[in-house]
């Protein structure tokens, strides 16, 4: 079995639930700490690439020169119909490697709010199963615009672009994967901390950490359920032992 490319932007936001996923299917990953390790693999050996979240715009290539090449990748690899599973800023850069813009939200977008997927959705391999709403945990300020071709997966009513799909390459703006204990870790993190209470006052983050806690009991089944679908109907890994692909 050919292993999944992770591309993780923070040591700090990780696959989480989907590498949960993972790890229980015996499929391997290789991990690439992008800032640390900017030496990018060649795409061709692995099964698909998942690409994580992270404080950086899309956008800022000057700040981090390695987004450039990232982005290149991603461009090859899509273009080549490798299957592309990309979470919040991997959901960006997806969008900016196929040639769509990326740019500054209206405001942020931070808290567990609900999504709506649109009816395209429903006639999706990987989300044609899923809640036709649901409630989930945002944290990002910038948005995008559909690349063309693509489909519209999902919305929100204050980013009109929450999911899409073009061919084998799936992007969702939301984080289905972040466990409570992942987000616990992040209430510890002080730049996190920090824009929470600018955005919220000083009591967000334990509310936001007793949101996540009561959203978890069905937000991190969704995130298995959804990404073992695509593992299966869309990379062609085999079903495993896992509760969610049954």
């Amino acid at each position: 079995m050919h292993p999944v490319l992770v591309l993780q932007h923070a040591d700090c936001e990780p696959p989480a639930a989907y590498e949960d996923e993972l790890r229980a299917r015996g499929v391997p990953l290789h991990r690439v700490l992008l800032g640390r390790d900017p030496d990018l693999p060649d795409w061709r050996r692995f099964a698909a690439i998942v690409v994580m979240g992270g404080a950086m715009g899309a956008y800022e290539d000057e700040r981090y020169p390695w987004l450039a090449a990232e982005k290149r990748l991603i461009a090859e690899a899509v273009g080549a119909d490798m299957p592309y599973w990309g979470v919040c800023l991997g959901a960006q850069l997806l969008a900016a490697a196929l040639g769509a813009r990326v740019v500054p939200g209206p405001g942020a977008e931070l808290g567990v709010l609900p999504v709506e997927l649109t009816e395209d959705a429903a006639l999706d391999p990987v989300f044609a199963r899923a809640p036709a709403s649901f409630t989930i945990l945002q944290w990002h300020g910038d948005t995008f615009e559909l690349p063309a071709g693509a489909l519209q997966l999902a919305r929100s009513s204050l980013y009109e672009q929450q999911a899409f799909v073009l061919g084998r390459a799936y992007a969702l703006q939301f984080h289905l994967e972040v466990t409570s204990r992942l987000a616990d870790e992040w209430m510890r993190i002080p730049a996190y901390v920090a824009e929470l209470e600018a955005l919220d006052g000083p009591d967000a983050p334990a509310r936001l950490l007793e949101q996540m806690k009561a959203a978890e009991p069905e937000s991190v089944p969704l995130a298995r359920a959804l990404f073992s679908r695509w593992l299966e109907r869309v990379v062609g890994i085999p079903p495993g032992p896992s509760p969610a692909s049954r």
